[in-house]
């Protein structure tokens, strides 16, 4: 019987540990000798190992930094004659994102549209190896989630080579500020707006802030918490406010664990989104308080996470979710099939759903 080549098996190892997840789409794999030292075989045979698995979508190469994991193998390629519409999002199966891809290949498929889908955990580079693979596989439209839509993208020339080939293209949840591309979102500042009433109708007027600073939507977040203390003549202390950002995201409870040792304290806190909240409750409770008798909460994004608490429900603004998806897929069918639409943003307007996690300040 003929032995399977070596580099094959090691192929597949490699394979079904991305599979699994124990090697995260996002990082990097050893280098080629430390692989060459585990497998015991020659350069030549990890390379060729590596060489397959980027071309099936498992690995990427960056050029002086080594072999990173990919999660591009999940895409989906027609065979047939179909449309295909390439989705690139920050994440694929955390928080909100597995509810708006949910809306995206529901609609798409109802006609017979094929989903070609990849994240770029955001990270401009998986984002530029994302456009790259789209591009190249000829998507006929785009819907994307901007990567770190705060700050100065490095991938805009991609955006440009897309807006002057007239493929269409529609933003999710954000936009590049630079680019005048349409949204489809939440109104953001009127979401922390709305939020931030709610504690000052309640009576609070030290309210704190935990945002994110890489992406607009904390921007914008931060923006309609400023306006509604402006609005009502409040003003905030500067130490209340924690901004944190995806890399120092994991330090995130030492942040809010410092501020509520602080001598000044806010009564009430708006969060960047539920995740969040989560975090700041745990803290809160691991400091020998809790929401919402010493602190108010309130949120974004209504999502799963407003009830992991057996006896917590969070106050939070709802996010459109599967709604959105759809809308995005509608667009982007509508633009293709060359119907008549105004290729205009769909901005959702801001709901608050009540739970437990505010109240009235005690005097």
């Amino acid at each position: 019987m003929k032995t399977e080549p070596k580099y094959i098996t090691i192929k597949n190892e490699i394979k079904v540990s991305i599979e699994k997840e124990d090697f995260i789409s996002g990082t990097k794999i050893p280098s080629e000798a430390e692989l060459r030292v585990h497998y015991g075989v020659s350069r030549h045979t990890i390379r060729q190992a590596i060489s397959e698995l980027v071309n099936d979508g498992y690995l990427y190469k960056q050029q002086g930094a080594g072999t990173y994991v990919s999660d591009d193998y999940k895409v989906q390629i027609s065979t047939d004659e179909g449309k295909r519409i390439g989705v690139i999002t920050t994440y694929l199966s955390n928080y909100i994102f597995p509810s708006i891809i949910r809306g995206i290949e529901e609609e798409l498929s109802r006609h017979n549209y094929t989903l070609m889908l990849s994240s770029t955990r955001n990270n401009v580079d998986n984002e530029r190896h994302n456009l790259d693979n789209m591009l190249n596989q000829e998507v006929d439209g785009l819907i994307i989630e901007p990567t770190k839509s705060n700050l100065l993208n490095p991938n805009l020339n991609y955006y440009l080579d897309i807006i002057e080939k007239k493929k269409p293209v529609v933003m999710l949840n954000a936009s590049y500020e630079e680019l005048e591309l349409p949204v489809i979102a939440l109104d953001d500042v009127k979401a922390s707006l709305l939020a931030t009433e709610h504690l000052i109708e309640l009576g609070h007027k030290k309210i704190g802030m935990i945002t994110k600073t890489d992406d607009v939507q904390g921007k914008n977040r931060l923006k309609g918490y400023l306006k509604a203390l402006y609005n009502s003549g409040l003003s905030f202390e500067s130490g209340h406010i924690i901004r944190y950002d995806t890399e120092s995201k994991p330090y995130l409870a030492n942040k809010i664990s410092s501020l509520l040792d602080a001598n000044s304290l806010p009564t009430a806190f708006v969060t960047y989104n539920d995740e969040v909240a989560v975090t700041l409750i745990k803290e809160i409770h691991r400091a020998g308080k809790n929401c919402p008798d010493d602190f108010s909460v309130v949120s974004h994004d209504n999502s799963f996470y407003s009830n992991v608490f057996p006896t917590i429900s969070l106050t939070s603004i709802n996010h459109p979710k599967e709604e959105l998806g759809r809308a995005a897929a509608k667009w982007m069918i509508d633009a293709v099939e060359g119907k008549d639409h105004k290729h205009e943003s769909i901005i959702y307007e801001p709901e608050l759903v009540i739970g437990n996690s505010t109240q009235a300040i005690v005097l």
